[in-house]
């Protein structure tokens, strides 16, 4: 046999071998096949807790951060940050029912009225949407480009400053008046239904 023949055959096989590897690496093709195995442990119930807390009412946030790192006496073209952030979330409103003091749910003598005084509503850490939160344009330093090179931004801080954004856009929207209007009606409605007279106060 013509070693001619042979060295192109090895050749094309080598080829052809480096060509699937190469597309294998990328995902266009796999000719060997994969398969992904989930060796995860089951959840541990780590826990429990009784609740007493009356989600009330939930409102839906979104802000945008602009937030600027700034290095003194450097040009921005050097050293330096600019991020616009767009974060969605949700702020959950409660009452919690189980923070009523003595003199909160008072019967008549007659078992004919009930007096309930109502805690204040209060808000519920924020739960920001990360599938609906990202950076939406960033201007970096050279010095900055080169250090994002060795590994992806850390996002934590942009989460960290959302959430305080959202808690703040919560506290100052009708959320905590709405928690505590729908806390008055659920309790009026309920204990009407038992044949009492209902009288809430708030604190």
């Amino acid at each position: 046999m013509d070693r001619r023949w042979v060295t192109r055959g090895a050749l094309v096989a080598a080829f052809f071998i480096l060509l699937g590897a190469a597309l294998y690496v990328f995902g266009q093709f796999k000719p060997f096949g994969d398969s992904s195995i989930d060796r995860s442990q089951p959840a541990m119930l780590k826990s429990v807790r009784d609740l007493s807390q009356y989600h009330a009412a939930a409102g839906e946030f979104q802000v945008v951060l602009d937030i600027e790192n700034d290095v003194k006496w450097v040009p921005a073209a050097l050293a330096g940050e600019r991020t616009l952030f767009v974060a969605a979330g949700s702020v959950n409103a409660y009452v919690d029912l189980g923070s009523l003091k003595d003199d909160g749910l008072v019967l008549s003598p007659d078992r004919k009225t009930v007096e309930i005084r109502l805690p204040k509503p209060q808000l519920d850490k924020p739960n920001l949407h990360h599938d609906r939160s990202y950076i939406f344009s960033q201007e970096r330093g050279l010095i900055n480009d080169l250090q994002a090179l060795a590994g992806p931004p850390d996002q934590q801080r942009f989460y960290l400053a959302a959430e305080a954004k959202l808690t703040e856009a919560a506290q100052k929207s009708e959320l905590l008046k709405r928690a505590e209007d729908n806390t008055r009606v659920m309790l009026t409605g309920m204990l009407q239904s038992l044949g009492f007279q209902v009288k809430v106060l708030t604190d």
